[in-house]
């Protein structure tokens, strides 16, 4: 604990001195100012993107795309979204392909997403940390080791000059959310807030297919495959028995497999075939992109979910009217340059804009940092947390999720204050939820995957209203 505290102290006094050093820096709300995207239908409402200078010395700074609520923006709280990777893009990925205001469509033009989540509040998207996404460090030693110290305390610094440049927001009531690996972002970013005692009116945090325990997290991928049908009875118990899945993670990541995992790992790519899409199994994949060089999820065991843009036909939609090459169409939208010139963006010692960052490192033993504990702070601090589990995911699945946020209650002992039961939304089954305390809550999403406001949009909307209003999901 004790060194916590120092950690805490050296974070509070680093971002006091970037912030001396960045406020010269910090250009006008005004010129941040979007007329409009190419392709963009009509709308009332504003948007806004750009960057905010983390170090000036170093020039690293941070991109942004911020759209003001779709009807009275001035009553609606302020909302934060972080995408995981670690180093994925929170405007490809967030934004573009699940609950920004506009998805990319056939041709050159964008369409409205119906369950934007800016229909219920003030939606900011954060790339992060610098060598994601169009945010960059002029300094490229930068990228040599990013690890979470680094992304809570660039985040903070960001948020603290966002609202000297957006000030009418730091009276908003103020939400941090986020997916997979914001299991760490956002947590780490909410306690450091909360730490420092900055005046933000932090109410709640949502964090969605979250990394809280990696040993627990990453081992349940073994109960799912089973139960979902996706490998044998002898593999599973292989699973079991020779090699779990969090020791094939790690020495997947050293770069050295022993001779037991190359022997799990072989059955398990000869029973789980390419065209099962581990983050949404029950999903077809978008096929017309099947031979692409482009990884659209960052994760280190997955080679096999590479994308490329080759221009292709539509694909049919499934689900709730899901198109399944919306992260291609993203990707490809985002790389035209008169795009980038609408959102203000630049491409800093890169070629091409790409969903996951392909010149930051990071450090990969920060993915063994329990964040679980971080989030019990949160909830003993008042701040109200949601975890959301799309239940279609395999990479980080709910019966690992479930777990943990059981544990976590009782370890808390916070009484069960509604017990777990279905939701619904359109007199369909949404999911299933259980209420702890009244503070912290554990939904699932059904037919939810990895990015469940992409596959789930409508349910996840849903969730996301009862969320920020504090209500119960109806049963």
């Amino acid at each position: 604990m004790q060194s916590q505290s120092w950690i805490i102290l050296l974070a509070v006094i680093y971002i006091i001195l970037m912030q001396l050093c960045t406020a010269e820096g910090l250009s006008s709300k005004e010129e941040d100012k979007m007329a409009s995207l190419p392709g963009q239908p009509p709308v009332s409402f504003q948007q806004y993107a750009g960057y905010i200078t983390i170090d000036q010395k170093q020039q690293r700074a941070l991109f942004y795309y911020f759209v003001e609520a779709e009807t009275e923006p001035a009553s609606k709280p302020l909302v934060l979204w972080l995408n995981g990777g670690p180093g994925c893009s929170s405007v490809g990925a967030g934004a573009f392909s699940e609950h920004g205001p506009f998805r990319p469509s056939g041709g050159e033009k964008l369409v409205i997403n119906e369950y934007s989540w800016n229909k219920e509040a003030n939606m900011l998207y954060l790339e992060s940390p610098a060598g994601v996404g169009f945010s960059y460090s002029a300094n490229t030693s930068f990228y040599v080791s990013v690890n979470d110290t680094i992304t809570a305390q660039d985040n903070l610094i960001f948020l603290q000059q966002w609202f000297v440049k957006f000030p009418e927001y730091k009276s908003r009531d103020f939400f941090i959310t986020g997916e997979s690996y914001a299991g760490h972002y956002v947590p780490q970013l909410a306690k450091l807030i909360v730490d420092s005692g900055l005046n933000f009116r932090l109410k709640g945090i949502a964090i969605g297919n979250p990394l809280l325990e990696f040993n627990t997290d990453i081992n349940s991928e073994g109960d799912y495959y089973w139960s979902h049908s996706l490998i044998s009875d002898a593999t599973y118990e292989l699973v079991n028995s020779v090699c779990n899945i969090s020791q094939l993670w790690r020495e997947s990541i050293r770069g050295s497999l022993s001779a037991a995992c190359k022997a799990v790992n072989a059955q398990l790519s000869s029973e789980i075939p390419y065209e099962i899409d581990n983050y949404d199994v029950t999903a077809d994949v978008c096929v017309d992109y099947l031979q692409s060089q482009f990884t659209v999820h960052n994760h280190p065991l997955r080679p096999k979910f590479q994308f490329s843009l080759q221009e292709g036909s539509d694909q049919p939609e499934a689900g709730e009217n899901v198109d399944l090459c919306i992260q291609e169409k993203s990707y490809h939208y985002l790389n035209r340059k008169d795009v980038q010139e609408a959102l203000h963006a630049q491409l800093v010692g890169i070629s091409n804009w790409s969903f996951c960052s392909r010149v930051m490192h990071y450090e990969r033993q920060n993915l063994e940092i329990p964040t679980i504990d971080v989030v019990g702070s949160l909830v003993s601090s008042g701040i109200r947390v949601l975890v959301y589990s799309g239940d279609q995911d395999s990479v980080i699945p709910f019966l690992g999720t479930r777990i943990l946020v059981n544990g976590l209650a009782k370890e808390l002992k916070l009484n069960t204050t509604a017990t777990y039961r279905p939701w619904f939304e359109d007199k369909q089954v949404g999911g299933w939820t259980q209420v702890y305390g009244q503070i912290l809550t554990f939904t699932t999403i059904r037919d939810g995957s990895h990015m469940a406001p992409f596959s789930s949009p409508k349910r996840s909307l849903a969730l996301f209203k009862a969320f920020l209003a504090g209500i119960p999901l109806a049963n």
